[in-house]
């Protein structure tokens, strides 16, 4: 039985108190009136160039709300007054989002591994793969975090529909009266439905992990393989209602977030990061629990094929990425290609960065055979993923939610340390549950023996 050290423990809830702290204070640091931004915007620009001014070599635009020079004439007072208050109430909303919008990738980041691991679980018992049994329990683990995020993630959602925040565009009806692709959409984008299909998800798929989970630790007991064919059923039917409800998952939690832009690839493109993050977390948390002396049946065999795993679906990823990517941009329509100007122009660093994360490390790390078998080479291989598809999430969410007024501070660090603290205190106490060698699988004793 694994117990769970006192040390690691307390850094779980130490990451826990400092992230929480540190969202409070990027919800109090956020401002909360247009005065508030133009404070703050004329503090960056110094001396050099007021809120209201901008003076361009050769030629001078005034936006002081007095008076307006434009091509034609002279606007009203009243016009251009307006005119800078609709952008700085823009600006207002685009500063308040901003440690929503991190609370949330964070949140989806965390809870789409839990999800990725779920899938990946299933998967080994729908093909009866005889390597892997002996990591049913890390599996099984991790998938303990699927209840409480889920939970957390139908909050942050509810939260937004009561408008807490101005996460979704679509759920603000100044927005949709005056957006007519919106209202062609809203049957579909509208709170209720969007409630309803969360806990559609969510109920499915917890409810099919209790099965699975609770069928394992019968297999402890029993004398026949009942539990084990009924888990493979179970696990045949999962993977369709898991694909399915996947795709539509992404399309209601992120691509909605861009009510305008959609892509047939997306369900896939998502899928593909939360099971590749998911293997990546399976491999770090069996190497930890490895150098702890537990899992003495694990080799370096099953890490090589975890590794492989990594590197095959970061290629998968990259795949759909390229795909994506290219013919959006290659066809140019407008409607279609703003989703990656937008992100090229102020997320470049992120958006080109997550690519050579994703797709060039893995392959520089784990490409070659006798690395997929060191520690060394899957850990560091690992945490680049890891991070590389933390920034994927970053990319698809901030652009839509806090557009140009983006940069990873506080509110970003600390969230991503809540949660990682949430988890971590999640998965190490779910192993503490069971025995990490599962019994009365009909594949153990090949699992133990897998050598490759």
């Amino acid at each position: 039985m694994y117990t769970l050290s006192s040390k690691l423990k307390l850094t779980a809830i130490i990451f826990m108190i400092v992230g929480a702290l540190g969202l409070v204070y990027g919800f109090i640091a956020a401002p909360s009136t247009i005065e508030d931004v133009k404070e703050m915007m004329a503090s960056e620009e110094g001396h050099h160039e007021s809120a209201d001014t901008k003076i361009v070599e050769g030629d001078t635009h005034s936006t002081n709300p007095e008076q307006v020079e434009v091509e034609n004439g002279t606007t009203s007072s009243a016009q251009a007054e307006d005119h800078g208050d609709e952008h700085y109430e823009h600006l207002l909303h685009q500063l308040q989002n901003k440690p929503w919008a991190a609370l949330y990738v964070a949140a989806f980041f965390f809870f789409m591994i839990s999800l990725g691991v779920l899938a990946f679980y299933a998967l080994q018992y729908a093909s009866q793969a005889g390597w892997s049994p002996v990591l049913f329990r890390v599996m099984e683990s991790i998938t303990a975090y699927l209840l409480p995020g889920g939970i957390i993630m139908f909050v942050i959602l509810l939260l937004s529909g009561l408008h807490f925040n101005h996460l979704f565009t679509w759920m603000d009806p100044e927005v949709v009266a005056n957006d007519e692709l919106i209202q062609n959409k809203s049957v579909y984008l509208n709170l209720p439905f969007l409630l309803i299909r969360a806990a559609f998800y969510l109920i499915g798929w917890n409810v099919f992990r209790y099965l699975l989970r609770r069928n394992s630790l019968r297999m402890d007991e029993a004398t026949d393989n009942r539990w084990y064919k009924q888990n493979f059923k179970l696990s045949a039917g999962f993977l369709v209602f898991f694909l399915i409800t996947e795709s539509m998952m992404s399309w209601d939690w992120i691509m909605s977030f861009d009510p305008h832009w959609f892509s047939t690839l997306f369900g896939w493109y998502v899928f593909a990061s939360l099971i590749v993050s998911g293997i990546t977390v399976i491999a770090l948390v069996t190497i930890f629990l490895k150098s702890r002396g537990y899992l003495e049946n694990v080799n370096d065999s099953h890490i090589h094929d975890l590794a492989k795993y990594m590197f095959g679906f970061s290629i998968f990823w990259t795949y759909l990425w390229f795909s994506q990517f290219m013919l959006i941009w290659y066809a140019n329509i407008p409607e279609e290609v703003t989703y990656f100007v937008t992100r090229i122009e102020d997320y470049n660093l992120p958006f080109f960065g997550m690519v050579v994360m994703n797709f060039v490390f893995p392959i520089l790390i784990l490409m070659n055979s006798d690395f997929k078998r060191t520690n060394l080479f899957v850990i560091m291989g690992g945490i680049i993923i890891l991070l590389g598809h933390y920034l994927d999430i970053f990319v698809m969410v901030m652009p839509a939610t806090v557009g140009e007024s983006w940069f990873i501070g506080i509110s970003e660090i600390s969230a991503l340390l809540l949660f990682a603290g949430l988890f971590i205190f999640v998965v190490f106490s779910a192993l503490t549950k069971a025995p990490l060698l599962p019994k009365g699988n009909p594949y153990i004793k090949e699992s133990k023996h897998f050598h490759y």
